[in-house]
């Protein structure tokens, strides 16, 4: 609705303009010719360059759009045209109201100091050329400029009020905008923990209550018979989807973030799975660190878990690597092993990619990958920084020779000179 109204004022005050260009212009020539002893020469002489002056207007101003900032070209030969036509008769100076109206609209301070200077003038003009000013004409000037003054300054007022509720109108229209969108954001990572919440109350803990019962069913079983190798093998398979679906829980509602930055919850991750699988896995993180958007977060979290699930499931990997490296205006976040890779063909066939994919586009990032049969794998992801305060600055690489902090999962840090 506010841009229809928009266009509305500024067609109405277009059109306002172009009138009171020719009803100036006009008013001038008639006042010109009453003055004068009227003859086809003297009529021509005022009649023509009023005529070139609308053509000149109506080509630049209302032909080629110059109504809200009229182009030099304009100024020029308005300005030339008027300045004939006030020494071929000086009772034309009023031209240049209609000349500046398209200035003095946008500022009505410009406008009654205009004025001010043309009635002036003209009183200057009948003093020195010997014409007579009486009570009466002087009256009728001082009414005449004071009329025009409070004309001009209420339509550039009127003008100037409306950019102003146009522009408080676009600043709630773009508040607007920003609160729907972190309602939008606030429902999604509620229906998140929503799901993750299910998932955890429902299959996670029934996935653990048929573990149990097998455990207990294969106790009851004679040691190496088919049966109980059945059982172990469905015990095998529900602590697999046990392990699916905490992890699915986790990416659903990625907990660390919601008492930590993306560094130290990388940092945990990382430990994690040293802790679980016996991986030499480390962070580090080196540059600025800047604070990204909640979402924007979470969605690197689900990249960086994502990638070491995949070194974990099917790359059997002994050391993995996470890199953060924050490069001022982008976050480049590196996930790297050494374990047995694949080939190019099968890079982009499982979902597992495409939804990592999918996550950095979201996010404006790039994502990248490079592997070989034998040669590991690395994840490259790049994201664009906001704008703002950043955390203190902290530098942490690792040593040339792994630690026995570094198997336990922790992150070798030196501080920042």
């Amino acid at each position: 609705m506010a841009p229809r109204q928009a266009r509305e004022r500024a067609r109405w005050k277009t059109v306002a303009q172009h009138a009171l260009f020719a009803v100036v212009l006009t008013l001038s020539v008639l006042g010109a010719l009453a003055g004068t002893d009227l003859t086809a020469g003297t009529a021509l002489l005022r009649i023509g360059p009023a005529l070139a002056l609308a053509v000149w207007y109506a080509y630049w101003v209302a032909l080629r759009g110059g109504v809200g900032r009229p182009p030099l070209p304009y100024l020029v030969g308005a300005s030339a045209a008027w300045v004939a036509m006030s020494v071929v008769d000086f009772a034309l100076l009023p031209v240049a109201v209609a000349v500046l109206t398209p200035y003095w609209l946008r500022r009505a301070w410009w406008s009654a100091g205009g004025v001010l200077v043309l009635g002036s003038a003209w009183s200057w003009q009948r003093l020195t050329t010997g014409g007579s000013v009486d009570v009466q004409t002087l009256t009728g000037c001082v009414l005449g400029v004071a009329l025009a003054v409070t004309i001009t300054c209420y339509v550039a007022t009127l003008d100037h009020e409306s950019h102003r509720r146009q522009r408080l109108l676009d600043e709630l229209t773009a508040a607007q905008a920003e609160r729907a969108a972190a309602e939008r954001q606030a429902g999604t990572l509620a229906e998140r923990q929503r799901l993750a919440r299910e998932v955890h109350d429902t299959l996670t803990q029934g996935f653990a209550s048929i573990g149990m019962l097998l455990d207990a069913a294969r106790d009851d079983l004679p040691p190496g018979s088919p049966a109980a190798l059945r059982v172990g093998q469905a015990m095998r398979t529900a602590r697999d989807n046990l392990a699916e679906s905490r992890r699915l829980v986790q990416a659903l509602r990625p907990a660390p973030l919601d008492r930590t930055h993306l560094a130290e919850a990388v940092r945990e991750l990382t430990a994690r799975l040293t802790e679980e699988t016996g991986i030499e896995a480390y962070t580090v993180v080196t540059g600025r660190p800047v604070a990204l958007a909640a979402g924007g977060e979470g969605e690197l979290l689900r990249v960086v878990q994502e990638a070491l699930t995949n070194a974990r499931r099917h790359a059997r990997a002994a050391s993995v690597s996470v890199t953060l490296s924050y490069l001022g205006d982008a976050l480049a976040v590196d996930v790297q092993d050494d374990g047995t890779g694949f080939a190019p063909v099968a890079r982009h066939a499982g979902i597992g990619l495409t939804t990592m994919r999918e996550r950095v586009v979201a996010l404006d990032g790039t994502f990248t990958l490079e592997s070989a049969a034998g040669e590991g794998t690395t994840v490259t992801v790049t994201v664009p920084l906001p704008d703002g305060p950043s955390a203190p600055a902290e530098v942490s690489a690792p040593s040339p020779s792994p630690s026995p902090s570094l198997a336990a999962g922790t992150q070798r840090m030196a501080p920042a000179p």
